[in-house]
């Protein structure tokens, strides 16, 4: 719900803008500033909202996991997604951020992990 109220704002700022400067005849100054009103709701939503309305007030993120690995838990840190992911071929976990974009993104690599197998001890 709270992302339809988000869209809502911004297509709405967009129209008004375009309603009001093409009323004075400056179509071209309406169409940039539609333009550019509707590029930052997006950028905004895309890089940086989505995570926060789906933790705070309930909604569907999906994410896929990369070809070869295993997932094994995934944590929210304040506002930012943890995901933890296995790769028997190379016996590493990687702890990662998840982050659209690959902006502002933490990694952790953790050698010789395995967390599958249980420890053998002789």
């Amino acid at each position: 719900m709270i992302t339809y109220t988000y869209w809502f704002l911004f297509i709405t700022a967009a129209c008004g803008s375009l309603y009001f400067l093409g009323k004075r005849g400056a179509w071209k100054a309406a169409f940039i500033t539609g333009g550019s009103i509707m590029l930052v709701g997006w950028g905004a939503y895309y890089f940086h909202f989505e995570q926060v309305f789906v933790k705070r007030f309930g909604g569907v993120m999906t994410i896929s996991i990369p070809s070869g690995q295993r997932h094994i838990a995934t944590t929210w840190k304040d506002d930012n997604l943890w995901v933890e992911n296995y790769d028997p071929a190379t016996n590493t976990c990687y702890f990662y951020e998840y982050s659209k974009g690959n902006l502002l993104e933490g990694k952790v690599v953790i050698k010789n992990c395995n967390p599958l197998m249980p420890n053998r001890q002789h």
